[in-house]
């Protein structure tokens, strides 16, 4: 923040001034974090309206937000070229803007240490089921994408029910203590499911489909647009988890034909890239499923010979990659298939009636 002051000031204020500000922030910033952990609603983001103290226009604050800007951090990590597509912001007041936000939000070098640290006060999210927890070292990891892709009647859809009930639970408990967010693209999402999973954990059923927010897409645009909606939703309430099943399902439907596979790839690029997003800016969960392809290469005496739709793109955007297959009767197994920080490895879990649990003997 010193450095910054530096650069921006220092044709201005003496040293001393620059000191008691730097002193004054890294005061204010420490008493906020103290107070959102004593009432336990401790936020990561900053809110829009944020920027009117630094004399930024109302008007201005409304045109951002409905061009789907909502938090300070989305505004600084937007490029200049994408907010001065913004109606009614002049470039000048779009530099000035940047300029503000640059001192609100940290977007410098940190040592490797303290990014260890950060990575200590991540919370993942429980999937109901002991091996497969422990296979991911917790849960699914909050903050970040997990993509797992499975031919069909492999729990990919359990999991996200599932995953909406547990995000709810205590950070004790494997929860995160925030509601849900569900995009649907086949017609698959149940809420009779969260009743029974909800009643497992011994939760409040009602309660627990309240906290859930539900949508289902049409097409590869509504998809997108449902996306912006999401952050609106977001920066008005605690939410842990974002849940898109499936994720490829409608642009495999929307575009068709190698004539279109790169228009297809260009725009799930880009569904993609604002996921990303989101789940940096509010630490999220972010949970996708896609679907699977045969896979010519692959020989057909191999355990699987599928592949997930998608390409580089998709392989690229997810953090964390599992593959789901089916196992003896309920079971099923899960795979580690690419992660940086998970070994490869498998776990067995099953579905049931109440959501994904442990494997059966």
């Amino acid at each position: 923040f010193v450095s910054q002051l530096t650069r921006q000031h220092r044709y201005t204020l003496p040293i001393e001034t620059m000191a008691a500000v730097a002193q004054q922030y890294y005061e204010e910033a420490a008493q906020n974090e103290q107070m959102g952990e004593e009432d336990g609603t401790y936020i990561a983001y900053q809110p829009l309206d944020g920027l009117q103290e630094h004399g930024v226009a109302v008007n201005d604050i409304q045109k951002l937000n409905d061009a789907g800007f909502h938090t300070v951090e989305s505004v600084a990590h937007a490029t200049v070229r994408k907010l001065s597509e913004v109606r009614g912001l002049s470039e000048a007041k779009v530099l000035k803007i940047k300029e503000i936000v640059k001192g609100m939000v940290v977007m410098e070098f940190k040592t490797a240490a303290d990014a260890l640290e950060d990575r200590k006060s991540l919370v993942t999210l429980t999937t109901g089921s002991t091996e497969l927890d422990k296979l991911l070292e917790g849960g699914i990891e909050t903050g970040s994408i997990t993509e797992v892709f499975g031919e069909f009647r492999t729990g990919k859809t359990q999991l996200c029910h599932t995953l909406c009930v547990t995000c709810q639970m205590p950070v004790t408990d494997g929860g995160a203590e925030g509601k849900a967010i569900y995009i649907d693209t086949e017609g698959t999402f149940r809420p009779q499911r969260l009743q029974a999973i909800a009643e497992r954990f011994g939760m409040d059923p009602s309660v627990a489909l309240e906290n859930v927010a539900y949508a289902r897409a049409h097409n590869s645009e509504h998809q997108t647009e449902l996306l912006k909606m999401a952050a609106a939703i977001m920066s008005q309430d605690r939410y842990a988890l974002i849940v898109v099943d499936s994720a490829t399902a409608l642009y495999r439907t929307d575009y068709s034909g190698r004539g279109e596979l790169s228009e297809r790839q260009m725009q799930l690029a880009q569904f993609l890239r604002q996921l990303t997003r989101l789940a940096e800016e509010f630490g999220v969960a972010v949970f996708i499923t896609n679907q699977v392809v045969a896979n010519p290469d692959g020989m057909s005496f191999a355990k699987d010979s599928t592949k997930p739709i998608g390409g580089n793109i998709i392989a690229h955007a997810s953090t964390t990659r599992l593959r789901l297959r089916k196992g003896r009767g309920e079971n099923r197994i899960c795979t580690v298939f690419d992660s940086p920080t998970l070994p490869e490895a498998d776990a067995q879990y099953a579905v049931g009636p109440q959501g994904i649990c442990d494997a059966q003997d």
